[in-house]
C-alpha cells in the first residue's frame, strides 16, 4: 500500500469523447514473468512491464531471495535466473507481499518446495485479511509447514519441504491456486497432475508451453496438466500486453456515455479473461476486437467501443472465472441500466481485496439503488442514468483498487459527488488510471490524507 495516501473527489459528469488510448500493462502476466524468470536458466527479458506497486512487491521479494533483476529502461527488465531450487535467504527473514494475492500464492508455490526455507511472510492490511486456507492445505501436501498451526491469515511462518513430492489436484475457479501447484510441482520430485474441473486463467500454462519437458497438457473432457518435476526451464522473452481488466473500466464509461467512441490499443484478449466483454455484447454493447494476433502464446488485439443502449445484465455462474476482476464495474453498470440485472456464483468475491459484493452494495445504496444478495446470487434494480439521486457519496478506504475505480466511473457517468478515500490503492494495478481519465476529459480533485 502506498505511503502517499490520498482521497479523490469527482463531482462533474464527463463530456462525450472520441479517443484512442493505451491502458496499463497486464498485472497477471507481469508478475508471472518475473517469477518464472527467477527459476529459469539464463537471462530472461520482459518488456512493457506493469510498473505498479504489486509488481514492485514482486521484484523486492525476488531480490531478497537472491535473484538478480536489472532495470534496463522504463518498463524493460532482465531477470538472471539460476534455475529451480535456487532461492537463497537467511532463516527468519521476512517477506512482504504488499497487496498482491497473486504474488503471495504463486511465490509460496516456489518457496514451499525450495529446500531450507524458514521465513516470515505477510502482506498489507488488506492481504492480511484474506483467507489462505486452501493454499496452505495444498502446500502441506507437498510437505511444507505453516505456523501457527490452524491459522490461515498472514503473517505466518513457512517451513519449506526438503523433499517435496508431486501431488494430484483437481483445480477450481482459482488460477492462482492452480499456478501455485504448477510452480510447486516444477520444484518437486516425480509427477504433479492437475485436472481442471473448472476453466480458469491459463497465463501460467501459456508461459510454460515451450518447456514441454517440464509440462504437458492433455485436452480431453477436462484439461489435464502434467508437471514433470526437476526439469530445467529455458530463459524467455515476453512482451506484456495491456490489461483487459483495466480496459474494462474505460469500456464501461464509453458504453454508457452518449455519443462516445474509444479505441483501446494492444490489449490482452486471452479467452479466459474476456467474459466481461462477452457478457456486455449479449446485452447489446457495441464492442469489436480488431487487429487480433498471437504474442508469446497470448491473444492480443485492439478494442473498439461505441456508446450503446444496453439491456439488463444476466451473468450466469459460468462468467465468474473469466470476469473475476470486473464485477465491481459490472455492478455499477447494472445500476445505470434500467431493469433488473442478475449475477450468480459470487462466493469467491468475498475473499478478494475486500468483500466486493458487500462494498459495492453500500455504494449503490447511497444513490438509491436497490440490490439484494441471497447466498451467492445478487440482483440489482437499475434506473435510468438521468434519474439517479444526486446524493453525496462517500466511499471508505477498503484497500481495493477495483472498488475505487468503479466508484470513479460511477461519478463520471452520473455527476454524483463522490469522495473516494484511499484512492492511492489503485496504484497496485493501474498507476495510469487518472492520467487516462484526464485524457478523456474527466475532472477530479486529489487531497492528501
Amino acid at each position: 500500500m502506498s505511503s502517499k495516501s490520498f482521497s479523490l473527489t469527482i463531482k462533474d459528469k464527463i463530456k462525450p469523447y472520441n479517443k484512442t488510448i493505451k491502458v496499463d500493462s497486464d498485472k497477471s502476466i507481469s508478475i508471472r514473468s518475473f517469477l518464472f524468470g527467477s527459476i529459469s536458466n539464463g537471462i530472461s527479458s520482459i518488456r512493457n512491464v506493469l510498473e505498479s506497486e504489486d509488481v514492485f512487491s514482486t521484484i523486492n521479494c525476488l531480490k531478497k531471495l537472491g535473484v538478480k533483476i536489472v532495470y534496463k529502461k522504463k518498463q524493460n527488465y532482465q531477470i538472471f535466473g539460476k534455475g529451480l531450487g535456487s532461492y537463497n535467504i537467511k532463516s527468519n527473514s521476512k517477506l512482504n507481499f504488499g497487496n498482491s494475492g497473486t504474488l503471495a500464492r504463486l511465490i509460496l508455490g516456489i518457496i514451499t518446495s525450495t529446500p531450507n526455507m524458514n521465513l516470515i511472510v505477510s502482506g498489507d492490511k488488506s492481504l492480511n485479511k484474506r483467507n489462505m486456507k486452501k493454499l496452505i492445505q495444498l502446500m502441506n501436501e507437498f510437505g511444507a509447514e505453516f505456523f501457527p498451526k490452524k491459522k490461515y491469515f498472514f503473517p505466518l511462518r513457512v517451513l519449506s519441504s526438503n523433499y517435496p513430492i508431486g501431488i494430484n489436484y483437481q483445480s477450481g475457479t482459482s488460477a492462482q491456486l492452480k499456478s501455485a501447484v504448477i510452480l510447486a510441482g516444477l520444484n518437486s520430485y516425480g509427477l504433479t497432475q492437475i485436472i481442471e474441473k473448472q476453466k480458469s486463467r491459463d497465463h501460467t500454462e501459456n508461459m510454460l508451453k515451450k518447456n514441454n519437458k517440464a509440462m504437458k497438457i492433455v485436452n480431453k473432457k477436462n484439461k489435464i496438466i502434467k508437471v514433470i518435476g526437476k526439469e530445467s526451464l529455458d530463459k524467455f522473452s515476453v512482451d506484456v500486453p495491456g490489461d483487459p481488466s483495466s480496459a474494462a473500466f474505460f469500456t464501461a464509461l464509453t458504453l454508457l456515455k452518449e455519443n462516445s467512441v474509444l479505441k483501446i490499443k494492444n490489449v490482452g484478449l486471452n479467452p479466459t479473461r474476456i467474459g466481461f466483454y462477452e457478457l456486455l455484447k449479449k446485452s447489446g454493447a457495441n464492442i469489436k476486437f480488431l487487429n487480433i494476433r498471437k504474442v508469446n502464446n497470448e491473444k492480443v488485439g485492439d478494442i473498439l467501443v461505441k456508446s450503446s443502449n444496453l439491456k439488463p445484465l444476466r451473468a450466469s455462474k459460468n462468467y465468474i472465472t473469466s470476469t473475476m476482476d470486473e464485477y465491481p464495474i459490472l455492478f455499477v453498470m447494472s445500476a445505470l441500466i434500467k431493469g433488473k440485472s442478475y449475477f450468480y456464483n459470487l462466493s469467491s468475491l468475498k475473499n478478494k481485496e475486500s468483500n466486493r459484493v458487500l462494498e459495492m452494495q453500500k455504494i449503490l445504496k447511497q444513490i438509491g439503488i436497490y440490490s439484494k444478495l441471497n447466498k451467492d446470487k445478487l440482483f440489482i434494480i437499475g434506473k435510468n442514468i438521468h434519474t439517479i439521486a444526486l446524493n453525496k457519496v462517500k466511499v471508505n478506504n477498503v484497500f481495493d483498487h477495483r472498488i475505487a475505480m468503479a466508484s470513479a466511473i460511477l461519478a463520471l457517468l452520473t455527476g454524483v459527488k463522490i469522495v473516494i478515500n484511499g484512492f492511492d490503492t489503485v496504484k497496485t494495478s493501474s498507476p495510469n488510471f487518472l492520467k487516462i481519465i484526464k485524457t478523456l476529459g474527466g475532472k477530479f480533485e486529489k487531497k492528501k490524507n
